[in-house]
């Protein structure tokens, strides 16, 4: 039985935002698969474009261990939430996201919305176009 969109998606979630683990992350690809962000500018920290799964490995463990330093917070699952939509090639779906990050010290939290389009070959990722506001990850 073939994996879903639901649990692709799922899977790739869980291994990058939720536990930040960027072998787990990288085996979410085909081996030639490609991570893009392209609305992230040139010559900025997070990675625009990887090509083939050890790039991705490589780049991931690197921006995990960033936010790391940054003490950067992690989403509240609770007030978030995506709705996944197919697509008439059953090898895309995309990924409509709301992502809130809980208020610190009085701060109002804050909602971060984005979009994913997901190309899957043999049940793993082989392009996903990450679109989000750049300034996220500056």
């Amino acid at each position: 039985m073939s994996r879903t969109p639901q649990q692709i998606f799922e899977g790739y979630i869980y291994a990058g935002t939720v536990t930040r683990n960027a072998d787990a992350f990288a085996e979410c690809f085909t081996e030639d698969g490609v991570f893009e962000a392209p609305l992230v500018p040139a010559g900025a920290v997070f990675p625009r474009r990887l090509v083939g799964r050890e790039e991705i490995r490589t780049a991931m463990a690197a921006h995990y261990a960033q936010q790391q330093v940054k003490g950067d917070r992690a989403p509240n699952f609770e007030k978030s939430g995506y709705v996944l939509h197919t697509t008439a090639d059953p090898d895309v779906f995309i990924a409509e996201i709301d992502t809130v990050f809980d208020g610190e010290g009085g701060e109002e939290d804050r909602a971060v919305s984005l979009v994913q389009i997901f190309r899957v070959r043999d049940e793993k990722i082989a392009r996903l176009r990450d679109y989000f506001a750049p300034d996220l990850v500056s």
